[in-house]
């Protein structure tokens, strides 16, 4: 989803100047004739940002990067592309509507999937390579296609009329595996044989398939693994018996929809969860045992270097214990290899990495405050810490056991920028190897010789670049140069460049802000502080900030100032940073906010009594809290899809920061929106999509009827047939403009 005085300490702005970032000063074409900046063009082909590919990959063999990328014609239509570089040639490798035209009619499972993932358009939206690197797996339109490099074209190893998912490529290349009916099967590439592993799926009982409250907030989105050396397939049988069923419906332009939908919310039973290995060829099953208490969550499983050892991890249901589980296939046993606590939640992670010269695994913490690695023996013994300090790591990208280093994206010189750092294994060293002033986002080669760096910062659109793991340029695979062809160009002399600073909350933790002026800041001018606020999130950064960030771009050039600052409780600070919201939402949040307006308030330029506020998800949460618990500091909101009561919202997510309903009342009832909206004097806006399955239409429903109680007059703006993202282009556009026409009734 998701301190009365202020004090500055960091005067010093960060300054990006667009024209030096993003234009080439050695560009001898003049630029574009200076066009003014629109909702309609933010949202129209071709994108702004210019040619960004994304899903970026090195082939495991290092002789070819691929990646996605949309069509000129079609931001939301996507082809894929090979960079060979032996060769330095770039080419389409596959264009989507060679292999399927016409609509692509997914499954609601399917749909439900890729809302999970924030995954939209159509085309071809993923891909995996096989281990050797010779072949290449994509979906799509529910069906699968296999490439083998070299050949003259792909073959459709599926063709069926039930809509497929989670589709994969097996460890060595010889099977491809998927869902289908809530069942998984496999099927022999060479043969064309197709075997159904589990046959008992359907209705309550989901074989392979992660749970709701796993693909949303776990970031698990698959069911199944495989071993290594594709003897055995590990899964989980999910029973949505003891779930809630809760009556929906889903508002459409002519339709109305009623969904019965298993939506576990916060205090109420989750899905029962078993865990399963069964041998490919004997078909034989084992069951693990997970223990004794059912009421827990299963977040990851994760097979070691060797087809021996299967790893898992139970999370306690108030997710204040993790445990990490091997088992043996062999003996059928399982032996605890680590167990971690906390007082306030746990964070889930990705970085469990198996070494290969050494019987050891390499683990992430946040024990001691911050994110960092440990190094454990495959036993479970601890032999040291690998990181630490004031800072984050934030994943694991590669390790070289043969030079002893590990890559890891992290936050060492600032929150405000990913890196790639090397950090030595025997010494502890660390090594910032990516260049200061930009954000970057890596893929490392299997081998951790080579990288793939998509990088930009908060006034330049994303370049990539391949590196060796030094750092030492190889060459562009998409400079994607602001010069005179690209299309932001038009746009370049008008650009307003942010500022970034800190400001101090009373216990002088220190708070990120980014601050966008007008060009001409004579006279007073309104504010839009646009912020999520919740967990698992940050709004400042030095990151181009795609269409959203075009859009402060758009308003702070129509005279408004455009401010962002990272409440208490958002990421990439360390744990302590995060834990003021521990059964406290909506209250540390809304008061670092109030500092940010007190800030404000001292700048000349600013008007203070016109400061409008505007979210999304758990922003929209905050938007709604501003507006009624500040209404001194915000005279307009803007809150979408928000959380109204956090009863309604699901387990994992709520209590994790909340604890339990049956047990923490109180924090429930202090974190709601409805004891504090009768303070509502402000113009608010409130829009919805009106299918959501996330955060349900009933959170809007339910506050429309209790303002209309209690004749408060607000604004509403919803949409049929959208889910929580409110996806596609004209909807944005409208919506965007929709929210530009609020503030500017209401503020200007």
């Amino acid at each position: 989803m998701k301190n009365n005085l202020f004090m500055i300490v960091s005067s010093l702005f960060i300054t990006l100047s667009f024209t030096s970032h993003c234009v080439s000063a050695d560009d001898t074409q003049p630029l574009a004739p200076i066009a003014p900046l629109d909702i309609e063009r933010i949202f129209s082909a071709p994108a702004l940002q210019g040619t960004a590919p994304s899903m970026v990959k090195l082939s495991p063999d290092g002789k070819r990067v691929t990646f996605i990328r949309a069509k000129a014609t079609d931001n939301s239509r996507f082809d894929l592309w090979e960079y060979n570089i032996k060769d330095k040639q770039l080419r389409l490798l596959f264009d989507a509507d060679d292999l399927h035209q016409g609509d692509e009619n997914l499954s609601d499972e399917e749909k439900a999937r890729r809302e999970r993932m924030r995954v939209s358009g159509s085309g071809i939206l993923s891909y995996s390579w096989s281990a050797d690197g010779k072949a290449l797996l994509f979906p799509l339109a529910g069906d699968v296609f296999y490439y083998f490099i070299g050949a003259k074209k792909a073959q459709q190893l599926l063709n069926t009329p039930e809509f497929e998912t989670d589709i994969k490529l097996s460890p060595k290349g010889n099977y491809i595996s998927f869902i289908r009916n809530q069942n998984i099967f496999i099927k022999h590439i060479a043969t064309g044989k197709e075997q159904a592993l589990t046959t008992q799926g359907g209705g309550t009982i989901k074989y392979g398939m992660a749970e709701f409250v796993a693909q949303e907030e776990m970031g698990q989105l698959t069911g199944y693994w495989w071993a290594p050396d594709e003897s055995h397939i590990a899964f989980t049988r999910v029973d949505e018996t003891p779930v809630d069923v809760i009556t929906r419906s889903e508002i459409y332009a002519e339709r109305i929809t009623t969904i019965e939908q298993k939506y576990p919310k916060a205090g109420t039973p989750n899905v029962l969860l078993e865990l399963y290995v069964q041998n490919i060829q004997t078909q034989q099953r084992q069951a693990i045992n997970l223990g004794t208490e059912q009421d827990i969550y299963l977040p990851r499983v994760q097979w070691s270097n060797t087809s021996a050892l299967l790893t898992y991890q139970v999370q306690s249901r108030n997710q204040q214990t993790l445990q990490l589980f091997g088992y043996d296939v062999a003996t059928q046993l399982s032996t605890t290899l680590l167990t971690e606590h906390s007082s306030t939640w746990l964070n889930l992670h990705d970085d469990l990495h198996f070494l290969r010269q050494q019987d050891a695994f390499i683990w992430a913490s946040e024990r001691d405050g911050f994110k960092h690695l440990y190094l454990y023996r495959t036993n479970g013994e601890l032999l040291r810490q690998l990181t630490s300090g004031d800072w984050v790591v934030t994943s694991i990208a590669a390790i070289d056991e043969n030079t002893g280093s590990i890559y890891i994206n992290g936050r060492k010189d600032t929150p405000l920028e990913s890196h790639v750092y090397a950090v030595d294994m025997q010494t502890s060293s660390v090594q910032r190897i990516t260049e200061l002033g930009k954000h970057h986002d890596v893929k490392f080669a299997k081998d951790a010789s080579i990288y793939v760096d998509v990088f930009s910062d908060i006034n330049t659109p994303a370049q990539t670049g391949l590196y060796f793991a030094n750092g030492q340029f190889i060459t562009w695979l998409d400079e994607n140069k602001v010069s005179a062809n690209h299309p932001l160009a038009p746009y370049a002399s008008e650009w307003i460049a942010p500022e970034f600073g800190t400001i101090a909350a009373p216990d002088n933790t220190q708070l990120h802000y980014r601050l966008y002026k007008p060009a001409s800041i004579s006279g007073k001018h309104p504010v839009i502080v646009y912020h999520y606020g919740g967990p698992r999130a940050q709004v400042v950064t030095n990151k181009w900030g795609g269409n959203r960030g075009l859009m402060f771009q758009y308003w702070a050039q129509q005279g408004y100032v455009v401010f962002s600052i990272d409440n208490r409780g958002s990421y990439y600070r360390g744990k302590a940073f995060e834990d003021p919201i521990y059964k406290a939402m909506g209250s540390i949040e809304i008061e670092d906010q109030k500092l940010g307006v007190d800030y404000l308030r001292t700048l000349d330029f600013v008007d203070p009594a016109k400061i409008g506020v505007y979210g999304h998800s758990y922003g929209g949460y905050m938007s709604l809290m501003a507006m009624f618990k500040a209404p001194d500091y915000f005279a307009v909101g803007v809150s979408g899809a928000p959380v109204t009561e956090w009863r309604l919202y699901d387990t994992h997510y709520t209590e994790r920061y909340m604890g339990n309903p049956n047990t923490d009342k109180a924090a429930y009832d202090a974190a709601s929106v409805f004891p504090y909206a009768n303070n509502l004097q402000g113009e608010l806006l409130i829009y919805h999509g009106m299918a959501d399955d996330n955060v349900l239409f009933t959170h809007a429903t339910k506050l429309y009827k209790h303002l209309q109680d209690n004749a408060k007059l607000f604004h509403v703006m919803d949409y049929p047939g959208k889910k929580h993202s409110i996806r596609g282009k004209n909807t944005q556009i409208h919506m965007f403009k929709k929210i530009t026409h609020h503030f500017d009734t209401y503020l200007k």
